[in-house]
């Protein structure tokens, strides 16, 4: 598949008030993303996912690193500047609560709208059959497009945000937990709104979630974040089956209504803090129920254990695989979202 997007080196650091210290939010995270294809983002609260994918979105300038994407690179200039440049258009982003997102003062109309006249050019007639398009294309009703925000439910706010996003044909939709903040039967029909739009427009996705029965859904790569860094990547179907890092598989273990034949993974102690910390330590050391002396005095890279999937972990390749277990198809088929809703129901 041709690369659309290459992340390389990426940091974020952010100062700390009145110290001369900082907290590590992203660091050094290098992955590439091609056309047409759906990146799943996941890791627990607090370990930078939404940090990386808005400095992907150029709403944050990193602190060092690369974003190569469609053929040139796109951090030459500062994220206040991306915001007009015409590269803007190519890569948007769809919140995690629509209502905040959501200009309280403009109709449905005006906020899918506003895309299209800042960027687009588009004026009067034109216009208003482009936003009529989109509403129909994310199954919201005409009448509606006259309504405010707090006139609209949470499945339709976020179906105006998903217009939005999609107004000016991007190449990468990123999607920072669409739908955590609505109600689960809404969830799923948002779900299978997302998965359509894909196919029929073409787009890439770069999704994060905290659901990890939903990036199985619709993910086709899995990328595992912990404390700034990426501990796992490889095939959602890989990863979620047959993890290696003992922290992906504590993530997977937890997963809800999925029989994995495995015990439950418990971590030990508390997350390190992600103010300075240690340059020569893994970040998992500590909380890590495998953890042994090489993990508090090497920090582990990035390596591949099986075809397109990597860990960064110091266990070697046979220790993983008997920690592991055996694959989740040799025990039954992990259970999936099962609403299959229309994604123009609600």
């Amino acid at each position: 598949m041709t690369a659309l997007m290459q992340v390389e080196g990426l940091a974020k650091r952010f100062p700390v008030r009145g110290t001369r210290r900082w907290v590590h939010a992203v660091d050094d995270v290098s992955f590439a993303l091609a056309a047409g294809e759906c990146v799943g983002l996941v890791g627990e609260s607090g370990c930078g996912k939404s940090t990386l994918v808005r400095l992907i979105a150029r709403l944050l300038d990193s602190t060092q690193g690369r974003i190569w994407f469609d053929g040139r690179y796109i951090d030459t200039v500062p994220a206040r500047r991306f915001a007009r440049s015409p590269e803007r258009r190519l890569i948007q982003m769809v919140f995690q609560d629509p209502a905040d997102s959501l200009n309280p003062r403009f109709s449905a109309f005006d906020a899918i709208a506003d895309p299209l006249r800042r960027l687009g050019g588009l004026r009067r007639k034109p216009l208003r059959a482009r936003v009529e398009e989109l509403a129909e294309l994310v199954g919201l009703p005409g009448e509606l497009l006259a309504r405010f925000p707090h006139q609209l439910s949470g499945g339709q706010q976020q179906r105006v945000g998903i217009a939005r996003a999609i107004a000016l044909n991007p190449k990468l939709l990123i999607l920072d937990e669409p739908t955590s903040a609505l109600d689960v039967s809404v969830q799923a029909v948002i779900l299978h709104l997302l998965a359509d739009l894909r196919e029929r427009l073409e787009m890439s996705y770069l999704f994060v979630s905290h659901d990890l029965n939903v990036v199985r859904l619709l993910s086709d790569r899995v990328l595992v974040m912990y404390r700034g860094k990426i501990v796992e990547s490889g095939a959602t179907a890989t990863v979620l089956d047959r993890p290696a890092h003992p922290y992906t598989r504590a993530l997977v273990s937890a997963m809800p209504g999925t029989d994995t034949g495995r015990q439950r993974v418990r971590l030990l102690g508390e997350p390190q803090s992600p103010i300075d910390p240690p340059a020569n330590v893994c970040r998992f050391y500590g909380r890590c129920p495998e953890g042994f002396d090489r993990c508090r005095t090497e920090m582990p890279r990035l390596r591949a254990t099986a075809p397109g999937q990597e860990v960064a972990c110091h266990l070697d390749d046979e220790r993983l695989v008997r920690l592991n277990g055996p694959a989740v198809g040799e025990r039954g088929e992990p259970s999936r979202p099962g609403t299959h809703a229309s994604p123009h129901t609600a």
